[in-house]
């Protein structure tokens, strides 16, 4: 059941970043160089017309920011609603929420590509229908994590979810294949396609999705023993008893907890939350780390299209090799922090090597295919590295904290939280990205640098303590 359920979510959370992903590989579409093509005969454009090719309201000389507008009219509504739907998400059914999440984001995607077949050129319907699709798909996240935190303990948790969060970059990875599919001819099936297999998915969800191992006779995972300690850790009276007692005492409550009824505990207020230990650090932090994994999201086609002078198509599916990186990162960084039990730690030191390697990949990350190739996986795994365990280990750690005493309905709100706030960063990111890219690129990556700069500086704090814990842990060792 662990094993299906991680499957399924994976699944899920794909299919949402898959429908996320195509507008990026479509900008360089909507707007071009229409003297490098063959006008059609039957074309009514003047011959003076160098915009014929452009998809009306983005033919105009600001269609960069016209083009922030539609991302961030997504984003916005993203950041706002995510607050929203932690909440709803522990008061409502999590199979019912993210299958009406799903079929209502496949919808939205889809109306967006219709747009291309109904001959819309109106600006005000893309934006709209990016602000719907941004606020549907707030029922993601804190569903699928709230799921997956019901199903494991504390174990290896930064692994399992390191491997797990690479449905992130795989989601990407796939809408921007199957957006470029079609990105030179009828983009609209760019929307369409994605749109219809994630509202498919949400029907699979509402079928098979299993919300807690009570519901199916399963012993629920032993985040923290009666007593308030974490997993593997003693109090100072039972260091003189034996392991095997412990172990064997520990098994015998967890087999009567499975077996009495116990009273649901009440859903936690949002500011109970921001009183868990690490949750405001690390939600500052992710506001900084998202920005910079989304400006690259949204906006690294366009850049290599224009940089490096690729067609749409070779640029998007060049992008993928970001999010190649992104699942190495997201995998490296869950299994040094559960080896070193230093999560703040392992996010500060791939923020510390990313600001240079961001800093080299715009100075000499276009010269030449091998190097462009090995720069966009490198900075994809340091990038998104840091974002991956906050949003996933961290947050599941968080939403779990013994301070919390079990209340697993606590999960779902601590995950929208920090969620949340990067969201708000995510739509920072590309508004900002569309304001200063016609000042030059370079531009953009010093903007970049100096975001991911300040996620380090937040987490210094917590480093702090880490380092503190580690040698205390040292002194107990020789002692």
């Amino acid at each position: 059941f662990r094993g299906f359920i991680l499957l399924l979510t994976f699944f899920i959370y794909t299919c949402y970043h898959m429908s996320r992903k195509p507008i990026s590989v479509v900008k360089s579409r909507l707007h071009q160089n229409c003297s490098e093509l063959i006008k059609p005969i039957n074309d009514s454009h003047s011959l003076n017309d160098t915009t014929w090719c452009d998809w009306a309201p983005f033919d105009k000389n600001n269609y960069k920011e016209l083009l922030g507008a539609v991302d961030n009219a997504f984003l916005v509504a993203y950041a706002i609603g995510m607050f929203i739907s932690g909440i709803f998400g522990e008061r409502l059914p999590l199979r019912y929420y993210l299958s009406a999440g799903m079929l209502l984001s496949g919808l939205f995607t889809s109306l967006f590509g219709l747009g291309y077949f109904w001959n819309i050129h109106m600006l005000w319907y893309f934006v709209l229908i990016q602000i719907c699709n941004g606020l549907v798909q707030t029922t993601g996240w804190p569903s699928v994590v709230t799921c997956v935190g019901n199903w494991f303990g504390k174990g290896k948790r930064g692994l399992i979810m390191g491997i797990w969060n690479s449905h992130t970059s795989v989601g990407n990875i796939l809408g921007s294949l199957i957006a470029g599919v079609w990105v030179n001819e009828q983009w609209g099936l760019s929307f369409v396609v994605p749109g219809i297999i994630t509202a498919a998915m949400g029907v699979i969800t509402f079928l098979f999705l299993i919300e807690y191992p009570e519901d199916v006779d399963c012993t629920p995972p032993q985040h923290h023993t009666s007593d308030g300690l974490e997993e593997n850790q003693y109090s100072p009276e039972d260091l003189g008893s034996s392991p095997y007692t412990n172990k064997e005492s520990s098994l015998e409550t967890a087999a009567r907890c499975s077996k009495e009824p116990i009273a649901q505990p009440a859903a936690i207020s949002f500011l109970g939350a921001l009183r868990i230990p690490g949750v405001v650090e690390f939600s500052l932090c992710l506001l900084f780390a998202k920005l910079v994994s989304y400006t690259f999201l949204y906006w690294l086609p366009l850049y290599i299209f224009n940089v490096a002078h690729f067609s749409a198509k070779q640029a998007g599916d060049l992008s993928t090799l970001f999010d190649v990186g992104g699942i190495i990162g997201g995998i490296m960084a869950g299994l040094i922090s559960d080896y070193t039990n230093g999560r703040a730690t392992t996010c500060c030191v791939m923020l510390i090597l990313a600001a240079p390697m961001m800093f080299l990949y715009n100075f000499i990350g276009q010269n030449g295919i091998i190097n462009s190739i090995v720069m966009l996986i490198i900075c994809g795994a340091l990038v998104n590295g840091p974002y991956a365990l906050i949003t996933t280990a961290v947050s599941a750690d968080l939403g779990t904290h013994q301070s919390l005493k079990g209340n697993a309905k606590a999960l779902s709100t601590v995950t929208a939280i920090i969620d949340g706030t990067g969201s708000i960063g995510a739509a920072l990111g590309p508004l900002l990205a569309g304001l200063i890219s016609p000042t030059g690129w370079n531009n953009v990556f010093y903007m970049l640098i100096s975001a991911d700069i300040l996620a380090c500086l937040l987490l210094c704090r917590l480093v702090y303590k880490e380092v503190l814990a580690w040698k205390s842990s040292l002194g107990r060792d020789r002692g």
